[in-house]
């Protein structure tokens, strides 16, 4: 994020920023204070909404959901991270270049020496032709040397490549991927959904959308405490992984205890027809305990299904889905709603 603001205006924004951070529980670090500074400064609309989305069922946001936003809202791949995969690559392909050019240069004096053999063959000089044979067989083991030295650096550099592939995917997971549920985060979901809306549906399909949120979760952190509410939050994170097997679909934590599952090229039909399938599967889950195996908690869960009108774009798609999700609540929750 590039900060435009002059002196004066960031000094406006500095009271503003220490009053908010003084309303939550987090520690005044510099994490804290740029998730706040970019809310104040109305300068990131999706930081502004999940950061309210959070204030709606946690009072005084912790150290934990001040780190959450930042990374989700703010961070981007750590640069240290990709400044060294950059490196290391630039070094994979330097090393790839100087072995291919010594296998040039032997190939260069190979067809030199073949050039000279050839002209010997075609004298009566035995003795140069003797000499030009010699050459040529010493070159051919020197090309055979030059040839298998490429081929391991290849190889080599194949599996370093690989390594930095994996690298690359783990950087790019600590972005987008959330670290309690294992699901995508709303990064990962914003990014998911800009890929889509840049896809048109196939034929007799509607890309869509499903908004899902736990019934009475502040209930349960006040009940059973934050861990507790933790567990509950991880086991719905696994629980929709295995539930939802649609091709193409995505499943991410949108905020605290609100899920979304992305269906492209779909149809109203299954979208509903996965919905029930989480919101039934989520009603049998059940939360023990981890000493006596007792049953502690049972969850259930409302959802809303919109599928992308012709135009929408994501904000207008993800409201359409957020108010059917709220309608099955006000119905009186463990059901599934309809967008208009």
């Amino acid at each position: 994020m590039l900060y435009t603001e002059s002196k004066e205006k960031s000094a406006e924004l500095l009271r503003a920023v220490l009053a908010l951070m003084n309303q939550h529980s987090a520690a005044f670090n510099p994490v804290t204070y740029a998730v706040c500074y970019e809310y104040v400064a109305g300068i990131n609309g999706r930081l502004n909404q999940a950061f309210d989305h959070f204030t709606r069922t946690e009072a005084r946001l912790g150290d934990n959901t001040m780190v959450r936003l930042y990374r989700e809202h703010i961070a981007g791949i750590d640069d240290k991270t990709m400044e060294r995969i950059s490196g290391d690559m630039q070094r994979v392909m330097s090393g790839m270049s100087e072995s291919a050019a010594r296998t040039g240069s032997d190939a260069g004096d190979f067809t030199q020496h073949l050039a000279g053999l050839s002209k010997a063959l075609q004298s009566s000089d035995t003795e140069r032709l003797g000499l030009h044979l010699g050459q040529a067989l010493q070159q051919t083991e020197a090309m055979r040397n030059s040839a298998a030295a490429l081929q391991a650096q290849v190889a080599a550099s194949q599996r370093e490549i690989e390594q930095l592939r994996t690298d690359l995917q783990r950087a790019r997971e600590d972005v987008f991927v959330d670290a309690l549920t294992r699901v995508l985060n709303r990064k990962g979901l914003d990014h998911k959904m800009g890929q889509l809306l840049r896809t048109p549906p196939n034929t007799g399909t509607q890309h869509a959308l499903v908004m899902l949120d736990i019934d009475h979760f502040m209930a349960i952190n006040d009940g059973h405490g934050h861990l507790m509410g933790d567990r509950v939050l991880s086991a719905l994170g696994e629980l929709l992984r295995l539930s939802v097997g649609e091709a193409g679909s995505t499943v991410a934590r949108y905020g605290g205890e609100e899920f979304a599952i992305l269906l492209p090229h779909a149809t109203p039909a299954l979208a509903q027809e996965v919905a029930e399938r989480v919101r039934l599967r989520t009603k049998a889950l059940k939360i023990r305990h981890k000493q006596t195996n007792e049953v502690v908690l049972t969850l259930t869960l409302s959802a809303g299904v919109a599928t992308q009108q012709p135009g929408e774009d994501a904000t207008a798609w993800i409201a359409r889905a957020d108010k059917a999700l709220y309608r099955a609540k006000e119905s009186g929750r463990d059901r599934v709603s309809l967008a208009a």
